[in-house]
């Protein structure tokens, strides 16, 4: 699986976020408490929904399954204003992502090892410290085997 590389400008995105780990997933409760609010978000740039990973330095150098990091259910808005309560804003930086087209189970972790331990490695490319993230539209099916999705993976020249 080949990614298209994208320079991206900065986003803006609103939604919630909580601390986890990958030992101590809580990602179905934080989608959960954020899909009610949804309706109240203006300016939104699309449909689509983001699930962001923003990562400590070490997250990747020291992996540690307990290791927390902050995960953000959210969508993209063209500009922050009347932050529904309970929500945040999130300012995504621009860069470079390795896009990843993804069909399958989202609780699949195939793909993932296939990115760092495969497809990284062996790229013109090293691994960037800035936030990763899934970009969630109209074929995302969670759980699901033909599900759709994309994978962004922030990177920087060798």
């Amino acid at each position: 699986m080949t990614p298209r590389i994208e320079e991206i400008n900065a986003r803006k995105l609103i939604g919630v976020s909580r601390s986890m780990s990958i030992s101590n997933n809580k990602t179905r409760e934080l989608w959960e408490g954020f899909r009610a609010g949804v309706p109240t978000i203006s300016h939104r740039v699309s449909s689509d929904f983001i699930s962001l990973q923003n990562y400590p330095i070490d997250f990747f150098r020291q992996f540690d399954p307990n290791m927390p990091f902050e995960k953000w259910a959210a969508v993209e808005v063209s500009e922050v204003s009347n932050i529904p309560q309970g929500m945040h804003s999130f300012d995504l930086p621009a860069g470079k992502y390795a896009v990843f087209e993804y069909k399958g189970s989202s609780n699949d972790p195939g793909i993932f090892q296939y990115i760092f331990n495969q497809w990284l490695p062996t790229s013109t490319y090293w691994l960037d410290h800035r936030p990763h993230f899934e970009v969630l539209g109209k074929n995302y099916k969670n759980n699901d085997p033909n599900s759709e999705e994309e994978i962004w993976i922030p990177i920087q020249e060798k």
